[in-house]
């Protein structure tokens, strides 16, 4: 029997369009393109047309409460998209993009998997058009302004250095930049004291930039970014240290969408990544519009499960943008609802219906809580190798059970003719009548009864509680004026609850607030449940050690 073919290797073997052509497909003359290369290019956001946008379809993309190994959500809107252009649909997949900490960490890539992926895939993986790089640029001049005012002599603004809020950012997964001291050294180099580093797409730029309409929004986003407060307690902003001008500078390429290409020569656009469990994890509103601007239908995805990157997703991008999603499509695997059902995942390959069918209470919880929001939901069974007919069945039964609709997708083996069911289930929902989205919270409320409604709501808790840190947090929040904006609450991925342990659909739990940041530029707060960190750490073997060179210089072992 022969080895099956690698992501990688598969995504080689197929010959790519000129991004040119990509960019006929999708509607945009060339003379419109800023190109990288042969096969990806910058889109100018000045192409959007929001009346045509309007008319578009948005297909929003979600999934259950992920195994370590996640459930294929990038795969499935890739599938999607060329099963709805097999049909005759002009559709784009509007997505995130990868971030190296996960690609060197655990999961080797975040370009869709076998014959659904997104390319050039090594390109897109590895720094791509330099966006993170530029996000992690304007991010640390900003932090290394403020040192700098700390340092200068001739300063003015009296920055409290026990009240500073600003980190750096670095893309790479490093445990050991949680919490580190610098300065050291003697007064040349700086005035010691602590400081931390969060991963880049936990950084506030990186969502002023997804939250933004144009380079001039942005700068002003940028110019809000709370850095700290002096000894006397008056606020610092970002554009007290006439910060925000540079690093727009820095971010004007970064702004505008990437244009690339699915393995089916279907256009992709390709723009930021932030991650779901830590900030908002969905890619740009620039992108969003972008993509429904010339097509018939935008499918794009919100990161983790819907707890995280769904209610985020409409809670914040969406209210803000004014967009509404037309569908939702919850990803759901055999493999994660069994693991749900408390199998371990060393046994996941190992058929068992009646613990996918204990499981199945973390995907009806997900769906129960899209309704809240007024959205019509279609489950997509991402089929794995080790799935059987029997489980198929049994899961499609179970959603027929209450009522929602479901397709078995193969998009992994068989490309968008694997995800053809589905696509024609999308066109069928998505063209029946709806109202717009209902936001779960009203921004008016106050942080405390924000924070319990989705902890209530959407994670099932009984109780919320707000750590000593938080309550202080609380108080400067109101001082600021900043109560109503929305909340972007960082926890864990993989349960319901700020206890990862807690699998299924856990209820009467406590659920605690750490404490709250602000991003106050980015438009949002960022209260810290339990023992998340926003600077993840490597797993043991971690992904970095398959990924390699061979004697011509071509990558191996990207997943």
């Amino acid at each position: 029997m022969p080895t099956p073919q690698t992501d990688i290797e598969i995504a080689n073997s197929v010959t790519l369009k000129p991004i040119p052509a990509i960019a006929e497909r999708l509607g945009v003359s060339a003379d419109d393109l800023e190109p990288y290369g042969k096969f990806a290019a910058k889109l100018p956001p000045h192409l959007i047309d929001r009346d045509r946008a309007k008319q578009s379809r948005l297909i929003l993309v979600s999934a259950i409460t992920p195994t370590p190994a996640g459930e294929g959500k990038t795969t499935v809107s890739i599938a999607l998209t060329d099963g709805l252009n097999r049909l005759g649909k002009r559709a784009t997949a509007v997505l995130r993009e990868p971030s190296l900490g996960p690609v060197f960490g655990m999961k080797g890539g975040a370009t869709g998997g076998g014959r659904v992926q997104i390319a050039p895939m090594v390109d897109i993986n590895l720094h791509f058009t330099g966006d993170f790089p530029a996000i992690e640029k304007a991010h640390n001049l900003l932090a290394a302004l403020v040192d700098n005012d700390l340092h200068s002599r001739k300063s003015t603004l009296g920055l409290d250095v026990t009240a500073l809020r600003w980190k750096r950012v670095m893309d790479m997964n490093d445990r050991s930049l949680r919490r580190i001291v610098v300065g050291l050294g003697g007064r040349g180099n700086g005035i010691p004291r602590e400081a931390s580093f969060d991963i880049t797409a936990a950084s506030e730029v990186m969502a002023a930039v997804c939250l933004s309409e144009n380079l001039l929004h942005l700068k002003e986003k940028l110019g809000g970014i709370f850095v700290g407060r002096t000894r006397d307690r008056k606020p610092i902003y970002a554009r007290d240290l006439q910060a925000h001008g540079a690093m727009a500078v820095l971010l004007k390429d970064a702004v505008k969408p990437n244009l690339v290409q699915t393995l089916e020569g279907n256009p992709a656009i390709v723009h930021m990544g932030p991650f779901a469990n830590i900030a908002q994890g969905t890619n740009s509103i620039v992108a969003t519009r972008m993509g429904m601007t010339f097509s018939e239908y935008v499918v794009t995805e919100a990161g983790f499960g819907f707890d995280l990157g769904g209610e985020k997703f409409l809670d914040i991008k969406c209210r803000q943008a004014g967009l509404s999603p037309d569908l939702l499509v919850m990803v759901a695997t055999v493999r994660g609802l069994k693991y749900q059902g408390g199998i371990l995942v060393a046994e996941l390959t190992k058929p068992d219906v009646e613990a996918l069918r204990r499981g199945f209470v973390n995907l009806e919880k997900h769906l129960e809580n899209a309704r809240k929001f007024g959205l019509t939901p279609v489950v997509a069974i991402n089929g794995f190798t080790s799935d059987t007919e029997e489980e198929f069945s049994a899961l499609k039964e179970l959603c027929a059970g209450i009522g929602v609709r479901s397709a078995v997708t193969q998009g992994w083996a068989k490309g968008g003719e694997g995800a053809l069911e589905l696509a024609e289930l999308v066109v069928e929902a998505a063209a029946e009548e709806k109202t717009p989205f209902t936001p779960l919270y009203d921004l008016d409320w106050s942080v405390e009864r924000k924070i319990e409604t989705v902890a209530r709501e959407i994670y099932g808790a009984a109780e919320v509680r707000l750590m000593p840190q938080a309550q202080t947090d609380l108080k400067l929040i109101a001082e600021l004026g900043l109560t109503n904006l929305p909340i972007c609450i960082a926890k864990t991925q993989k349960s319901f609850s700020d206890n990862p342990n807690l699998l299924g659909r856990p209820t009467g739990f406590t659920f605690s607030i750490r404490e709250i940041e602000i991003a106050a530029g980015a438009g949002f707060l960022i209260p810290i449940a339990g023992e998340m960190v926003r600077m993840p750490g490597l797993p043991e073997v971690p992904a970095s050690t398959r990924i390699d060179l061979d004697a011509d210089g071509n990558v191996v072992g990207l997943s």
